[in-house]
């Protein structure tokens, strides 16, 4: 064994090692009425790890869950990490066949499941045809299936000491799929030092304490709610875990367990905002939001500031850039507003570049280029997407952008979300901040649709809010009050809700799609 590697390595799960040995009877999880401590933390994520050992794994080997937020997911993925293997979250609201894709396309050796999610008949067959080894998460308490392991009993009789493996700090210690809305999905690898460094830098850009209490509602599966589990964990907090969004629950377990801390959607914070049932509960506690996936219109942020919390910061990054990679941060949030992502991250370089690769300044609009520890190892098995994402030595996110002249940076659009309409390009993320700015509309999408005269033509979709009335037309009339003609919809369609991933994003994809032949029978 490498002893220079031992000494000097910076592995994930050392990060509950420390902390156990920093506050041993500190609460580290909350789920329910279940509390783990730091130390207990620590013993079942080593028992984990030594059950995957026993099993006849080996570093390196890929170990993937399909599992809603629980205490014991937790203690799965650190032990996964504290074994030396490869853990492949994978979104359980995928279709069968990108979940298959991505087990078969990882070489995944054993599934962690939960049972709630395992008693669907079509991922059960799935998952018994594809794997050869699973242990089930009692997630809903459901009976055991005969033959499988629960978790429980895969902890059992296993020693509660850290297996001693020589882990390197750029080892893959996980490989987390990509939406694939443009096709298969990419599995983006991720070090441990990836992990570990931008943890670090969370807890330096947002003054994260041991004292604070944090939600975990947000999928743990994703990288940005990952992200802050290991970066609180790692300060000693205590994080809460909530099995997705329900405001009232939400409400209620701020009262409760005094949350300090809480990342969340702006379309969630609306959701609080609006509450009949928010003068009820006390929210007093709360220090600081985290906002993320979507930018916040000036009037919700104005009033969440005002009436639920003092602190709001935006944070952005992505699957390939682990998370945080810029910061708007609450000093900044009522000086400007628009689509600001902030400063680049302590941990991380940021800057603006063209298609011949030439840095740009400020003021001028390029892709959002990045440098740093935490840029992601490379696209599993996909060498040449990997190099396409590091042409002229950065790695190159897909985002448009321009920093302003204090160094803030300003997210312009998506490449593929721009709007070509006429000779002009549209950012369909100004449109849509424009619509949310109306007092009857709940969310809002803008995309370019094919169009016989505009070539695209630009076209809103909304939802409204409960019991708000408006109509497409009185949409377009307020749009024409706030943005230049050419920036104007064409169109506004009401719908009754979005297609959305579980990460709360809107799949424009999906709207592109089945809005294509919208304007087909428009002459020039």
């Amino acid at each position: 064994m490498n002893s220079v590697t031992l000494i000097n390595r910076v592995a994930i799960g050392d990060i509950i090692r420390r902390s156990a040995r920093r506050y041993p009877s500190k609460t580290a999880i909350v789920d329910g009425k279940r509390r783990m401590t730091f130390q207990e933390l620590e013993g079942q994520s080593n028992q984990f790890a030594h059950y995957l050992l026993s099993q006849g794994f080996r570093k390196g080997d890929k170990i993937a869950t399909i599992c809603q937020n629980s205490a014991d997911f937790v203690v799965a993925m650190f032990g996964i990490h504290k074994a030396g293997m490869v853990w492949v979250p994978i979104n359980p609201g995928l279709a069968p066949a990108d979940i298959q894709y991505i087990l078969t396309h990882s070489e995944a050796r054993l599934v962690i499941v939960d049972d709630q999610l395992f008693a669907n008949p079509s991922l059960r067959n799935l998952l018994m045809e594809t794997v050869d080894k699973m242990v089930i998460i009692p997630y809903a308490g459901l009976p055991s299936e005969d033959g499988l392991p629960i978790i429980e009993s895969a902890l059992a009789l296993q020693p509660t000491e850290e297996p001693l493996l020589e882990i390197a700090e750029r080892d893959v210690a996980q490989i987390m799929y990509t939406s694939g809305t443009t096709g298969r999905p990419k599995g983006v690898m991720q070090s441990h030092l990836a992990v570990y460094i931008a943890s670090l830098g969370n807890i330096i850009e947002m003054n994260l304490r041991a004292d604070d209490v944090a939600t975990a509602m947000m999928p743990l599966f994703h990288c940005a709610q990952h992200s802050m589990l290991t970066s609180f964990l790692h300060i000693g907090a205590t994080n809460v875990i909530l099995r997705g969004f329900d405001p009232v629950t939400l409400m209620a377990t701020i009262e409760r367990e005094k949350i300090t801390w809480v990342f969340a959607l702006p379309m969630m914070y609306r959701v609080l905002l609006d509450h009949p049932e928010r003068a009820s509960y006390d929210l007093s506690s709360l220090k600081f939001c985290l906002y993320a996936m979507a930018p916040m219109d000036e009037n919700t942020l104005r009033r969440a500031i005002a009436e639920l919390c003092p602190n709001f910061a935006l944070g952005s990054g992505q699957t390939e850039m682990y998370p945080g990679t810029t910061f708007f941060k609450p000093e900044e949030q009522l000086r400007r507003f628009g689509s600001y992502w902030g400063s680049p991250s302590i941990i991380n370089d940021t800057a603006i570049m063209d298609e011949e690769g030439n840095l740009l300044p400020p003021g001028q609009v390029g892709e959002i280029v990045h440098r740093g520890p935490n840029v992601m190892e490379g696209y599993y098995k996909n060498p040449e997407a990997t190099a396409e994402s590091r042409l002229h030595g950065w790695h190159h996110t897909g985002d448009l952008g321009m920093f302003d002249a204090d160094g803030q940076l300003l997210f312009v659009d998506r490449k593929k979300d721009m709007i070509k309409t006429g000779g002009e390009n549209v950012p369909s993320i100004k449109v849509e901040q424009v619509l949310l700015s109306h007092p009857a509309v709940a969310n809002a999408a803008a995309v370019g649709l094919p169009h016989p005269r505009w070539s695209e033509a630009v076209t809103a979709l909304v939802t409204l809010k409960p019991g708000a009335r408006a109509s497409g037309e009185e949409l377009i009339q307020f749009c024409k009050g706030h943005l230049g003609g050419f920036e104007v919809p064409k169109a506004v369609q009401i719908i009754e809700q979005f297609p959305m991933t579980t990460t709360g994003k809107i799949q424009k994809h999906v709207l592109r799609d089945t809005y294509r032949d919208f304007y087909a029978k428009e002459s020039v």
